[in-house]
């Protein structure tokens, strides 16, 4: 690894450590934040006269985690940002730079468990419904349509190419994430969105270019330009509330296992590399079944004396 950065708040070692990271298929989003959260760490370290970070000691992480948990951070933030910390320390320690990592016993807040926020399926049918009203939109629903039938993430549809599509057997494949390949089935009203939009994109599309969803300037759509345009289409159409593209992936492995009560069907659609981040759906189904059994259960609610 190279020396200090230059600049006080600078981590050292860091573009050494993202270049072992870009080595390892870690996506520009991953090391765009563990940068950040290492920019973080450091500014504690500098301030209390830490040079390089074989000089960490436990008591200076504390101090840094202390400061952020007293500004208001929540303890998944806290998390988040000590486990990019210790992917630095572990690389440090692999190359023989420590002996022992000051990281390990450190004690985090305690973490709700948050549910992610998800879609009704009358609305989304709603909004899913809709006829496109130029070629931009009709790009739109293909790419909510992949989303919210096959499960993917904003990136993965940001990221197909035409060859990754197969029509006749109704599939794609998705590169996912830590560099992950694997085959969704795409749903009937996907196959229609997108046989609506692939005559379309030769408009937009320069020679030799691949990409399945374009920019207005025949660009590979960026995820920032999906997220302005469900936005600008949710209200459009009437959604309440702040709706944002993992929505339509959450609420396709909740509506999935609603329906199906297949966990690892789910793991495997959604390209979860452990069953336990998949079993946060089952706390949304269980919701979901709670509002089934107030509203038609006779005795689900006692009448207030």
């Amino acid at each position: 690894m190279s020396g200090p950065a230059e600049g006080r708040h600078s981590p050292p070692r860091l573009d050494a450590f993202l270049a072992q990271l870009a080595a390892n298929n870690a996506s520009p989003h991953t090391r765009a934040a563990y940068a950040r959260d290492l920019a973080d760490a450091w500014a504690s370290l500098a301030a209390q006269g830490l040079t390089d970070w074989p000089e960490t000691q436990p008591h200076h992480l504390r101090l840094w985690l202390a400061q952020r948990h007293a500004e208001g951070l929540s303890p998944r933030t806290l998390a988040r940002r000590l486990a990019a910390v210790r992917a630095l320390l572990r690389a440090l320690r692999r190359e023989g730079m420590i002996e022992h990592d000051p990281s390990l016993g450190l004690r985090l807040p305690r973490a709700d468990r948050r549910l992610p926020e998800t879609l009704e399926p009358e609305p989304l049918n709603h909004l899913l419904d809709q006829p496109a009203d130029d070629a931009l939109e009709a790009r739109d629903l293909a790419m909510l349509e992949l989303m919210y039938g096959s499960g993917l993430r904003l990136a993965e549809v940001c990221g197909l190419n035409l060859p990754d599509l197969d029509l006749g057997e109704g599939a794609a494949r998705v590169l996912g994430k830590g560099g992950k390949t694997r085959i969704v089935p795409v749903g009937q009203a996907a196959l229609a969105a997108l046989c609506h939009w692939l005559p379309l994109r030769p408009l937009f599309a320069p020679p030799g270019e691949t990409a399945l969803f374009l920019s207005r300037l025949g660009r590979p759509i960026a995820p920032r330009t999906v997220q302005g345009r469900l936005t600008r289409l949710a209200r459009k159409h009437g959604l309440a509330g702040r709706v944002h593209p993992h929505m339509l992936r959450h609420a396709c492995a909740s509506h999935f296992l609603q329906n199906s009560g297949d966990l690892r069907a789910v793991q495997e659609l959604l390209g979860h590399s452990s069953l336990a981040t998949t079993q946060i759906y089952t706390h949304l189904d269980f919701q979901h079944l709670a509002r089934v059994y107030d509203a038609a259960h006779p005795r689900a609610r006692r009448d207030k004396a």
